[in-house]
């Protein structure tokens, strides 16, 4: 009994959970995170504000849960490629990823980059040593496929700026690219998008662009 009620409760508290980041993530890319205020967060979320304290203590609490989501949310299989593996399919595959986040959720991206953007006040140490650390074993992963040669002599770290200045820019900069397209795009135009940047970054980089991308 006792066990299924702590099941119960836990279910809650992680419904909670995913609705106030939710709603975080919408106050947060609207207003920033000097303007956004807590009871909005709460009202969004539909839950007394004293709840959205009971599981992030404050706003700033809140706001770091958020960007960790965030980063983990653009783990993909390039986290695990290998010296052994194609590049060209991890490449692609890398950028796909990046462009369906940029679909799915803009504001996520939004607000990553307005706090890179503002000099990262608010990220901690524990989460700028985990962003570079992942830089560093994904540029080593990439200096291995230079020194295989199934790269060329490129920088590695140049490579993975333009992917992701190329792709996060259909999130960011989604307001001007509907006010010069006339339209939002939607989710075709999206894929034609991926294999566009998918091409250009491959072949950029003398690799075949794989047939799902062609």
């Amino acid at each position: 009994m006792s066990d299924s009620l702590s099941k119960k409760n836990d279910s809650i508290g992680a419904i909670n959970r995913t609705n106030i980041l939710a709603a975080a993530e919408k106050e947060f890319a609207i207003h920033g995170f000097k303007g956004t205020r807590v009871q909005r967060i709460a009202d969004r979320a539909e839950l007394p504000k004293t709840n959205v304290l009971y599981y992030f203590k404050s706003k700033d609490g809140l706001y770091l849960a958020l960007l960790q989501e965030i980063l983990s949310l653009w783990n993909s299989s390039f986290d695990n490629a290998k010296a052994q593996d194609d590049p060209a399919e991890v490449l692609a595959t890398y950028i796909a990823d990046k462009m369906e986040i940029s679909r799915l959720r803009p504001d996520a991206s939004k607000i990553f980059a307005l706090e890179i953007i503002n000099g990262a006040p608010n990220l901690s140490s524990f989460f700028k040593d985990q962003h570079s650390s992942w830089m560093n074993s994904r540029v080593s992963v990439l200096r291995q496929w230079i020194e295989l040669g199934k790269l060329p002599e490129i920088d590695p770290h140049y490579l993975l700026f333009n992917i992701w200045a190329s792709s996060q820019h259909y999130a960011d900069f989604s307001a001007q690219i509907t006010e010069l397209k006339g339209q939002a795009m939607d989710q075709i135009e999206f894929a034609n998008a991926t294999k566009s940047l998918v091409k250009l970054i491959l072949q950029g980089c003398g690799l075949t662009v794989p047939p799902r991308f062609q």
